[in-house]
């Protein structure tokens, strides 16, 4: 299990906008192969700041299988005119700590 976690900054009073286009895309998301489950957090204080983590069979399912579909792009046209700047994307892995 690959987990994405997108930092996103949105433009000042353009949160609602974005919280409400994630919840739209999230069907989007849960469709596509490889996706697990995803979630949304609001930094508490930097209040435009957000952390969109998304759980994926592997990288390739992210990186390839959906950024290459029309599911990519109906999510994007949701919620990118409320981005300040470009999202901040990394992949992670969990570290076994026993």
């Amino acid at each position: 299990m690959i987990t994405e976690v997108a930092q996103i900054e949105v433009k000042s009073g353009s949160a609602e906008r974005f919280e409400s286009g994630v919840r739209a895309a999230r069907k989007i998301l849960l469709a596509a192969a490889g996706c697990h489950g995803l979630t949304l957090w609001r930094s508490l204080e930097q209040p435009l700041r957000y952390r969109l983590i998304v759980e994926w069979e592997t990288i390739s399912h992210h990186t390839v299988t959906f950024r290459g579909s029309a599911g990519f792009a109906q999510s994007r046209e949701l919620v990118q005119d409320c981005f300040a700047s470009a999202p901040q994307v990394e992949h992670q892995e969990t570290v076994p700590l026993t």
